[in-house]
């Protein structure tokens, strides 16, 4: 079971290379408007250090969002491009569980600690959603403005770990409670989609590649320069 994973949904563009489940090689870059020029280079670069062809891959997983619109579209468009190619089947994950999984598997973490990714949405606005220490949902994707209430709730009763590109703007409203932690220089990565990638593989847990649109929560709105 060989999988390439892609995730482009923040400005690191990330491409990752899994066999059972155990990471092979992964290549990232963290620069905003690089994934068009390096997506493909990345892929191809996986493949000879592997010693292997497209050939071999038996499933292509893209972080589904949400996210960047732009790196959204570019992630996906290049997964769905290479299994109508290879004829190989299509394996969507849900970015902020991605994310929450990468703390997950990387970390010696308090089980009773709640984990809160968020991907930055410009101002103080996020996409985030709220996981257990297991990966289960306890509040699902949302776009929120974050103050100082927000999640006054769940910080009554439980420590919770807040990471991802949209944390650090938010630490200066978070922080004065005390059961809020936060994680520095969290860096989304395709690594993080390997548990995941492998158990809907194993569960034949695969999208539609001619109808799948990656998930971007809002609309994208479009703004004219000023004169």
């Amino acid at each position: 079971m060989t999988i390439l994973q892609i995730e482009t949904a923040t400005t690191v563009c990330s491409v990752a290379l899994a066999k059972d489940g155990v990471v092979l090689g992964y290549k990232q870059l963290d620069e905003r408007n690089i994934h068009a020029e390096i997506i493909t280079l990345f892929i191809e670069e996986l493949l000879v250090a592997a010693d292997m062809s497209y050939t071999d891959i038996d499933a292509v997983a893209v972080s589904s969002g949400p996210g960047s619109y732009t790196g959204l579209r570019i992630g996906v468009s290049t997964a769905k491009g290479l299994c109508f190619a290879l004829d190989k089947p299509l394996i969507a994950i849900e970015t902020l569980a991605s994310m929450a999984y990468g703390i997950i598997a990387g970390d010696n973490i308090d089980k009773q600690i709640l984990l809160c990714p968020m991907i930055d949405a410009r101002r103080m606005e996020v996409y985030t959603a709220l996981f257990d220490a297991a990966g289960n949902v306890i509040k699902p994707t949302a776009a929120e403005i974050i103050d100082e209430h927000s999640f006054n709730g769940q910080l009554k009763n439980n420590k919770i770990l807040f990471f991802g590109d949209g944390a650090e703007k938010c630490r200066e409203a978070l922080s004065p409670n005390p059961n809020a932690q936060f994680v520095s220089g969290f860096v989304n990565s395709a690594t993080y989609l390997t548990q995941k990638a492998a158990e809907k593989f194993a569960k034949n847990d695969f999208v539609d590649v001619a109808y799948f649109e990656p998930y971007y929560l809002k609309d994208f709105l479009v703004t004219k320069k000023k004169a």
